[in-house]
């Protein structure tokens, strides 16, 4: 089990596949950086020499930023528009979408999935 920037990359899956679990690295990126170190994409995780996983750590830690510090420029980067009080900074506060898609139906994965459906208009008395 190889870990790169405290993440566990799964043995059974393609290199280029298993860089994907480390947040901020994706499929063009990780075959980018296979290609520099002259790693075969299409081999295992568990194929891949104990030379070759440290090359890689080395590179990825080096060269990208990846996991804690690229989750924290993101969450300082959204502090940021919030404060100077942009539209984008106020849609991101009110959890609400912020890149111009419609409100009126399709926004229930920011909100949270909620249903909100309305009955028959009465409240229902409680019976002491």
């Amino acid at each position: 089990m190889a870990r790169i920037a405290g993440v566990t990359l799964p043995d059974n899956k393609c290199v280029k596949i298993s860089l994907t679990y480390v947040f901020g690295i994706g499929v063009s990126t990780s075959e980018k950086i296979l290609k520099e170190l002259s790693i075969n994409p299409e081999s295992r995780m568990k194929d891949v020499s104990d030379e070759d996983v440290n090359r890689l750590r080395e590179a990825v830690e080096k060269k990208y930023r990846v996991e804690g510090d690229l989750r924290h420029e993101i969450k300082m980067n959204i502090r940021r528009l919030k404060e100077i009080g942009s539209y984008r900074g106020t849609r991101h506060s009110k959890n609400l979408p912020v890149r111009g898609q419609r409100t009126k139906t399709n926004n229930r994965t920011v909100r949270g999935n909620v249903r909100k459906t309305t009955g028959s208009g009465r409240r229902t008395v409680e019976k002491t």
